[in-house]
């Protein structure tokens, strides 16, 4: 803590607390520590990442083929360490970059104690501390004003622009800031207890990842896990009951059961969404959650919060008009006069004037006294030189007997979102800075909130794509109307005043029939998140501030500006750390690029881990399973691996149509279909034309390769140069692996038995398979089919489990 100043105070109601005072609360826990949602710790994140039911699974598989001395065998748990990895690099890499914004966002907190004004942190402030405020300084803690005054911005906490007036008596909220004036307060909540984080409060709950993609994943690994059990314990006792040794059942056994988890499609996800946020991080977006990308992709409405978002927070000068025979260049100059005579303490209106001034080279006259703006008077002024004294603010206040006719028509003709001030010359002022005599005016003028300057070709981006827009504010509803509708909004003139709904039943109903919602609580905006979700549509939230917490918690997918409040940055899955809304298309295409082509090569892993499934089953009853270990490594590199990574970095910025559960098992089934088909067949029927065990695995591998070569290229049409050179090194690596490392995958060479048994064999399976595509991709275009199936299963066990993990299984 070190010195600010030095000030003899005379009242003692003003000396602020002794030492031993701020000693005994401090020993009593009265600080103000930190009570809002916080980043989770390393430990935390590690441990969510490491402790999951796939890797669990993973790990079993793999000691038991560590058991047998088959180390070549282990290969596929590469695939399990890399996706860890990846998961809790990523995250950590987030936490790491909220955490620093924090810190460079916190300013410290001039207090007064024994009468000095020192400097101390949030946290270190004690409850009953006098806070010594002025202009731009956030209120760490609950206060009551008792000296001075001051224009606050609650706009943080209640969504409203507009300054509110605070003199000795008044509360002050924490994580508001002052607009201008100077106040001292003493502290009447820390910590948990104060207003900001009792809104915080609400939003500790943990918020599970809205995602399809996760959801599969946890679908199929759970589907997966109970049949491993069941299913390893018959294949391996069958194996061993038709002359294998316990190590050649174990083997056989973890084939068949590794092939049923899809680890290649887990890494994948990890990998796409890991370089989509890197993608993102170079634009200065921020992802803190993986799988929030794929919601921004599905969004149908997004929720935007006026301030921060379509408009900067700071003015623009919109026009002046003379009145009573006065011109505006009159009007300009006096008001030039006015604001430079207290440039000092200018706000965010008087900067306006202060830049528009400058910039048309106004040459304002020089002021021997300055009248600062005060929030009572709700007017400035100043004295020229020549004695000429002027005033500006606003009309009712300026003219206390009643504003004249024409400054009230000239007032009249603003747009409904202008903020208007009149320009008069008075007689002077006295010592408190009241007026003297009656004001007589010269003008007024006109100014508005800055829009983005990229906000309208942003919005337009979203109406273009289809995307319902809903504007949410604190605000008066007219004034967030004419703001949302020039900045390109539709039905922009559907508002409503939020106060007036009343009843959960009256808000719903206007979730459904307005765009503007105008004096909107924190409460209502989660409310209204709530009952767009409940409709049936992906809600995206944008917000900076402590009153938009709880709505940013409710959203499919949130959205925070860096300089927004602490609680807005953690809580949210993205943060535009640069503050720019004209990211949000970059953003949304990224997401489109990853779940477009994660649908196509998900297909690939499901056709696998279905076919594998469904084999292991029949070989239980009816041995031998036909692949070893290597052998998938094989066909899961050339057919899956290879294909998958380069299909899901591919360019494609399509509309994500359809759920991603149906897209993929539209495709895969098919094939998984086929291969079963032409497994089954050359495993139960070649053995008995002479070919040995393994001459029939590997006429096997071949037919499930033919198989995924042909998944490869439907799924790859219209073919281009990169896909079809991927169909050269799909067939290279195939020919490689049955050739010169046929002894490592345990292939053996090719005879002309097995060549026609291959031909007869893969050209039925081709026909099955090409048939049942195109029929799967028909029903995935509507509302019949296998998702419908697989999701009535689904659905039964989130009944008994409603409350998911944030990672996937």
């Amino acid at each position: 803590m070190r010195d600010e100043n030095t000030e003899d105070i005379v009242a003692p109601e003003l000396r602020g607390l002794s030492s031993e005072e701020v000693a005994q609360r401090l020993a009593d826990g009265l600080t103000n520590a930190y009570a809002g949602p916080k980043t989770k710790s390393v430990g935390q994140i590690a441990a969510e990442h490491t402790f999951t039911l796939f890797n669990g699974v993973n790990l079993v598989l793999a000691g038991l083929v560590a058991l047998t001395g088959s180390w070549r065998n282990l290969s596929y748990i590469v695939v399990v360490f890399a996706n860890l990895f990846i998961g809790v690099f990523q995250e950590v890499r987030s936490k790491r970059t909220i955490d620093k914004l924090s810190i460079l966002a916190e300013r410290p907190v001039i207090i007064r104690r024994d009468g000095r004004d020192v400097c101390v942190s949030h946290e270190e402030v004690v409850l009953d501390d006098l806070l010594v405020l002025s202009r731009g300084d956030q209120i760490p803690a609950d206060a009551q004003v008792v000296w001075g005054e001051a224009g606050v911005n609650e706009s943080l906490l209640t969504g409203e622009s507009k300054p509110v007036t605070k003199v000795v008596g008044s509360e002050l909220m924490s994580g508001s800031f002052l607009d201008s004036g100077t106040l001292v307060a003493r502290v009447t909540r820390v910590g948990a207890d104060s207003y900001a984080s009792r809104i915080n409060a609400e939003a500790k709950y943990v918020k599970g990842a809205k995602s399809e993609i996760m959801a599969t994943l946890n679908m199929i690994i759970r589907w997966a896990t109970w049949l491993l059990a069941p299913v390893g314990i018959l294949l391996f006792l069958r194996t061993l009951q038709d002359g294998s040794t316990i190590n050649q059942a174990i083997l056989t056994t973890v084939a068949a059961l590794v092939g049923m988890i899809p680890q290649g499609l887990v890494l994948l996800t990890s990998s796409v969404l890991a370089i989509s946020t890197v993608r993102l991080a170079r634009k200065s977006v921020l992802i803190q959650q993986f799988y929030c990308i794929e919601m921004l992709a599905r969004v149908d409405v997004l929720c935007l919060d006026k301030t921060g978002t379509i408009t900067s927070g700071s003015m623009d000068f919109e026009q002046s008009v003379g009145v009573c025979g006065h011109d505006s260049s009159e009007v300009e100059l006096a008001a030039a006069a006015i604001v430079r005579a207290s440039a000092h303490d200018a706000n965010e209106t008087a900067t306006a004037i202060i830049r528009y001034t400058t910039e048309t080279g106004i040459d304002a006259p020089a002021a021997k006294r300055a009248i600062g703006f005060s929030s009572a008077r709700k007017y400035s002024g100043c004295v020229l030189g020549d004695g000429r004294a002027l005033v500006m603010g606003a009309a009712q206040f300026v003219f206390s007997g009643g504003v004249p006719d024409e400054v009230a028509q000239a007032l009249a003709q603003t747009g409904e979102r202008a903020r208007t001030l009149v320009v008069a010359e008075c007689d002077g002022f006295d010592a408190d800075g009241n007026l003297l005599g009656a004001a007589r005016p010269l003008g007024i003028l006109s100014l508005s909130d800055h829009i983005r300057a990229n906000a309208p070709a942003t919005i337009a981006y979203f109406v273009e794509q289809g995307v319902t827009l809903n504007v949410i504010s604190g605000d008066d509803p007219r004034t967030v109307a004419g703001i949302a509708a020039e900045a390109g909004v539709p039905d922009a003139d559907k508002w409503v005043d939020a106060s007036t709904l009343t009843t959960p039943e009256a808000l719903k109903r206007a979730a459904m029939s307005y765009h503007v919602f105008g004096r909107v609580t924190p409460q209502q905006k989660r409310e209204l998140v709530q009952a767009l979700r409940h409709a049936g549509h992906t809600v995206a939230m944008t917000g900076d501030g402590v009153n938009d917490v709880l709505a940013l918690r409710e959203a499919d997918c949130s959205v925070a500006m860096a300089s927004g409040s602490d609680a807005a940055r953690n809580v949210a899955e993205v943060v535009l750390v640069d503050n720019d809304f004209a990211h949000m298309p970059a953003v949304v295409a990224e997401g489109r690029r990853s779940i477009n082509n994660l649908q196509r090569s998900a297909s690939l892993f499901l056709v696998k881990t279905v076919f594998s499934a469904v084999l292991a089953l029949l070989c239980a009853l009816i041995p031998p399973y036909p692949f070893q270990p290597v052998q998938m490594s094989l066909i899961s590199t050339a057919i899956i691996g290879i294909p998958s990574f380069v299909l899901a970095l591919e360019p494609n910025h399509e509309r994500v149509r359809g759920s991603f559960l149906g897209n993929v098992l539209a495709r895969s089934m098919p094939g998984s279909i086929a291969v079963i088909l032409a497994v089954g067949v050359a495993s139960g029927v070649l053995e008995r034309f002479g070919l040995s065990r393994m001459e029939v695995s590997t006429v096997c591998v071949l037919l499930t390769c033919l198989v995924g070569f042909s998944l490869i290229v439907r799924i790859s049409l219209p073919l281009n140069a990169l896909r079809s050179a991927l169909l050269v090194v799909v067939v290279g690596i195939i020919a490689f692996g049955c050739t010169v490392a046929g002894r490592f995958f345990e292939i053996s060479p090719l005879t002309p038995t097995m060549l026609v048994s291959i031909a007869i064999i893969g050209a039925v399976a081709l026909v099955i398979f090409n048939f049942l595509f195109t029929r799967g991709v028909e029903l995935a275009r509507g509302d019949e089919g296998y998702e419908s199936f697989m999701r009535t299963i689904e659905n039964h066990n989130e009944r008994r489990d409603d409350h998911g993990s944030d990672q996937p299984c």
